[in-house]
């Protein structure tokens, strides 16, 4: 039997039924490459250094399932590009999922942290964005208005990833129980400590953005109890994540990105990647010295 076809037995397993559409090793690097932004032939061909038969294969199958479609860029000759539809989005929380795993049980030593080696396959992935072009075309949920682009038009752009802050007033009176993840606390921290540097970076053109996987309504919570002056962004559908392959893990039931900091200049382009963070307070002015390096503005910024 072609095993990429569920037998009889098989119609009401949702396993199965994916199975036969992504379960083939080249078909996941596929999604993998083009929500990281690589969507046109050549492209995919090259980062995947696969060959242009199975290549062609795999676009038109996941074309064909409804996970891809083509939209032209050129007329003549006729050429297209590949981008995910809606069903194809739906897969990025799994190749994010399917990525904890490995740098979890494969890569690392089965433990269960919100921190990384500084010289582990973690760090060198987030380490290897440096001089990569943040894709166009994502738009995360934002608590100062509609969804928007991860990074700010025309300026730099300080980008910090975090897992998780408390929501304002849940649990009164309850005791502070101290995190058991390591890595995982430090959120609120954080935060403020970008508060407080914010009208340094503010006075310097330089804009901030913080982002972790929590949902819109909680990240509007904590940024009006906390007065923050720079929008939160909620990549709870993991569209950012999966673009950029952001260390994860898994606190409960929830995928959290793990602590890190990106520079990117008004081009889109990373020019610097903190990771991991351990001494936060260094890290955002890490952040400040290195953004400010990119622009050559003392005024302030729109």
């Amino acid at each position: 039997m072609n095993p990429k076809t569920p037998g009889p037995s098989d119609d009401s397993c949702g396993i199965a039924q994916a199975a036969a559409v992504v379960g083939d090793w080249w078909s996941l690097l596929v999604l993998r490459e083009i929500a990281r932004g690589h969507v046109r032939f050549d492209a995919l061909a090259r980062e995947l250094g696969v060959s242009r038969k199975i290549l062609s294969d795999r676009l038109t199958a996941l074309t064909d399932r409804g996970v891809l479609a083509r939209r032209p860029y050129q007329e003549r000759p006729s050429r297209h590009e590949y981008v995910l539809t809606e069903q194809g989005r739906g897969l990025l929380p799994v190749l994010v999922a399917l990525q904890d795993w490995a740098d979890r049980w494969l890569l690392g030593d089965g433990s269960l942290t919100g921190l990384a080696e500084e010289q582990g396959a973690e760090a060198r992935r987030v380490h290897a964005l440096v001089g990569t072009v943040l894709p166009h075309g994502i738009a995360l949920p934002a608590t100062d208005g509609p969804p928007r682009d991860p990074l700010a038009p025309g300026r730099p752009t300080v980008l910090f990833a975090y897992p998780a802050t408390g929501i304002p007033g849940s649990a009164p009176g309850q005791p502070v129980v101290a995190d058991p993840i390591p890595g995982n606390a430090g959120c609120t921290l954080e935060n403020r400590l970008f508060r407080g540097a914010w009208p340094r970076f503010h006075t310097s053109g330089i804009a901030v953005h913080g982002v972790s996987t929590q949902n819109p309504p909680a990240q509007a919570a904590f940024a009006h109890a906390e007065g923050l002056p720079f929008p939160l962004l909620s990549d709870a559908r993991m569209d950012l994540t999966a673009a950029l392959r952001l260390p994860v893990f898994r606190a409960g039931q929830e995928v959290r990105i793990k602590r890190l900091l990106l520079v990117c200049d008004a081009d889109r382009t990373i020019r610097h990647a903190l990771f991991p963070v351990t001494d936060i307070p260094a890290a955002v002015e890490t952040a400040l010295r290195t953004a400010h390096a990119l622009t050559n503005t003392s005024t302030p910024g729109p």
